[in-house]
This record gives C-alpha cells, structure tokens and sequence, in this order.
C-alpha cells in the first residue's frame, strides 16, 4: 500500500467504497467475535483469549504497557484483563529484572492448554464457515487482507 501523504484525496464514490470495506469488516468482526466467545472454555472472555493467543503467537515477557499498545486499550483494562487470568492461573506476572517499576507477563503452560482449548471448541464454527465460504474463497481473500492489516498495524496514528 502506498504512504497517504503520496495519494490524493478518494473521490466519493471511492470513499463510499472504503467505508463499505470496513463496515463489512466490523459486522463480520462482530458477528465471528460473539460467536467465538460463546464457545470459550473456562469462563474465558475475547479480551482473555486475545491476551492468550498474543503471548503464543508472538512470545510472551512483555510488560503490560507493551501489551496495552498492542492491543490499543488503556492499561487500566489490560490490567483488569490481566488480574483475571493470573487468578485462572494462565499467566503469571513477575516484576521486571531489569526495572523494578516494571512487571513482565508469562503464559503459563495451564494458559497454553486454555488457548488450545478454545481453539478446540470453535472448531465446530469454523466448519460452519468452512463449508459456507469454501478454502478457494479463503485464500483468494487473504493475501489483501493481511495486506490491509499490515499496513493498519503500521499506520496506527493516522
């Protein structure tokens, strides 16, 4: 994707176009997310999962700040997030080495079984999806949208 400051301003048609682009995204993440999390083991919420997944995805020992801006909420709501799954005994929360103001997060391995778990139970959802949209459907749509996550991801301040 090309940097904004280069590009000229959409027409309306063309903005009309890309407001429908995330307003199909934002029902779809609507509808996916209120089905997925009424399948979560554990008692687990999304804001739960997500923290889960993050750490398994991209390692955990990250402070709670790093988490925060990575998920773009306040870290008074990470915190809340965090209290719950060191209370299911999915994470633990240790004090920085390095600053001892700061505090570092760990999965636990009963953390990794839970986010193994809940993958699990959505499974029944994803055939649902799977046999309403098809694999050829998926790939064809993935390649852009990761493209427009990643290039999101990059421009969070705009």
């Amino acid at each position: 994707m090309s940097d904004p400051e280069k590009r000229k301003p959409v027409s309306d048609e063309d903005a009309d176009l890309f407001f429908r682009l995330f307003n199909e995204i934002g029902i779809i993440d609507q509808l996916a997310s209120s089905a997925f999390e009424r399948a979560l083991p554990h008692g687990l919420t999304l804001a739960q999962f997500t923290v889960l997944n993050h750490c398994v995805r991209l390692g955990d020992n990250r402070t709670p700040a790093q988490l925060a801006r990575a998920f773009q909420v306040t870290r008074g709501t990470l915190t809340s997030t965090l209290g719950r799954l060191e209370a299911k005994l999915f994470i633990r929360i240790e004090a920085d080495g390095n600053d001892g103001r700061s505090k570092r997060v760990f999965l636990t391995r009963q953390g990794r079984a839970a986010r193994e778990d809940a993958i699990r139970a959505a499974r029944p959802h994803l055939d649902r999806v799977a046999s309403a949209v098809g694999r050829e459907g998926v790939l064809a749509i993935m390649p852009e949208l990761q493209r427009l996550r990643a290039w999101l991801d990059q421009n969070r301040d705009m």
